[in-house]
């Protein structure tokens, strides 16, 4: 069968693999599943809590997979959940689940975050912005 992948998309398909394959390696390693690690990383870049919604739209994973990785989570005293309203709900954080992200995500964040520090800010802004070109001219053509 043709290949009908350019050197280019295998390049970036690989590295992307790779990168996934680092964070399931640090997930694993700091007792945690891909899932959970996601949702804890996401309500640690909002501060200590943050609308159940939002984690929905931000990580990135289905919503049922979110919801499962939340009980485990509430199950284990990591986070609780709060009404915000009638129909919204907020994720907040449990002081156990504050020692965990400390743990953790915080680590996780912190490491992205001295990798961008350590380049040139020029570097950091065209990495970004092509991203999100990438991502944008993606999801018009997948329409």
């Amino acid at each position: 069968m043709k290949s009908y992948s350019s050197n280019e998309m295998r390049r970036y398909n690989h590295l992307l693999r790779e990168m996934d394959a680092v964070y399931h390696e640090m997930s694993r390693r700091l007792g945690l599943s891909d899932s959970a690690m996601i949702v804890l990383y996401t309500i640690c870049e909002h501060g200590d809590g943050c609308p159940l919604r939002e984690i929905c739209r931000l990580c990135g994973l289905p919503k049922q997979t979110v919801n499962s990785a939340l009980r485990r989570l509430e199950a284990d005293g990591v986070v609780c959940l709060e009404e915000a309203d009638a129909r919204h709900k907020n994720v907040l954080l449990t002081e156990e689940g504050k020692r965990l992200a400390e743990r953790t995500a915080v680590r996780i964040l912190e490491t992205e975050n001295a990798i961008f520090a350590a380049w040139p800010r020029e570097d950091v802004e065209k990495y970004l912005e092509l991203t999100g070109r990438f991502l944008h001219d993606l999801k018009e053509r997948s329409q």
